[in-house]
């Protein structure tokens, strides 16, 4: 069955309601082989374009990656980006802002780590993040410092996202944007396996347990921001997480679907670099033992 990335994204200018979005639908391969074949069949494909993407020097493309706890951003990063040259890839993370961080515009940090042009810059975690758990804890904005925030600062930082992804689109840097759409349910069994399984202890919080509290403020939160950013330029895109196989080779898809669409081209060779080229084939063939 086929993966249709438009079945996914988050259309322009529209209301968006995300309990009426599926966290979990029909699978797209059929055995764990088949998954592994088709996603090694991804990798690859991705592995070519990436070299492409380099080569031309003409793109940088940054994928966001945004979700609740335990929805699978690591692993979604790490399977589908495994097959990439880690010299043309490059993975930042943002926690909690540090004191220099909140002493700046909620873009800066982030602004610091785009990628450049030839390569994939991946945020786990993002700007977003000041529009979705600092919309829920008022606690962070209030530390931000910021004179009179307002009862419309999120209507303006939605403003202030969209004219600076706007901006790095003409600039040529693409953006894809993921939520994860995880069920409550699939939390709460994926936490259990948390404690359960003594490897993945480290990955639990306590913390991740409160967090449980504020869920229906998250997806109000997340509803709003997707749909106030949703963008032709730099579409979100809703993915299913339940299934952790499933939501890997979807996200996969979209990824070639969109490096596919920029439709690079390895750079021409001008006749005087064809001559310098010839010329050096020359001397290497006098070489010979």
């Amino acid at each position: 069955m086929k993966i249709h990335s438009d079945d996914f994204r988050v259309p322009e200018g529209k209301k968006l309601h995300l309990g009426k979005r599926p966290t979990k639908v029909k699978r797209f391969y059929k055995s764990k082989n088949d998954y592994q074949d088709m996603l090694a069949a991804h990798t690859g494909q991705l592995d070519e374009l990436q070299q492409l993407l380099y080569a031309s020097n003409q793109h940088a493309v940054l994928l966001i990656f945004q979700a609740m706890d335990a929805a699978g951003k690591d692993g979604v990063i790490r399977h589908v980006m495994s097959g990439i040259n880690p010299q043309g890839c490059q993975v930042f993370s943002f926690k909690h802002p540090s004191a220099s961080e909140l002493a700046h515009d909620f873009l800066w940090r982030t602004t610091r780590d785009l990628p450049e042009r030839g390569k994939i810059g991946i945020f786990n975690r993002s700007y977003y993040e000041e529009v979705l758990i600092v919309r829920v804890h008022s606690e962070i904005l209030r530390a931000e410092n910021l004179p009179e925030p307002g009862k419309h600062v999120w209507e303006g930082r939605f403003r202030s996202i969209r004219d600076f992804e706007r901006h790095l689109c003409a600039n040529g840097t693409t953006i894809v944007k993921f939520f994860l759409h995880l069920s409550k349910e699939e939390q709460r069994k994926r936490f259990i396996a948390r404690i359960d399984e003594p490897d993945k202890n480290w990955k639990f919080q306590a913390s991740d347990l409160e967090e449980r509290k504020f869920w229906k403020d998250y997806m109000r939160a997340y509803q709003d921001a997707l749909a106030a950013t949703s963008t032709r330029h730099a579409p979100w895109y809703v993915i299913p997480a339940d299934d952790k196989q499933n939501a890997r080779l979807i996200v996969s898809q979209i990824i070639l679907d969109t490096l596919e669409g920029l439709k690079m081209h390895t750079p021409p060779t001008s006749p005087e670099r064809m001559r310098e080229l010839q010329a050096i084939r020359r001397r290497l063939a006098d070489q010979a033992d």
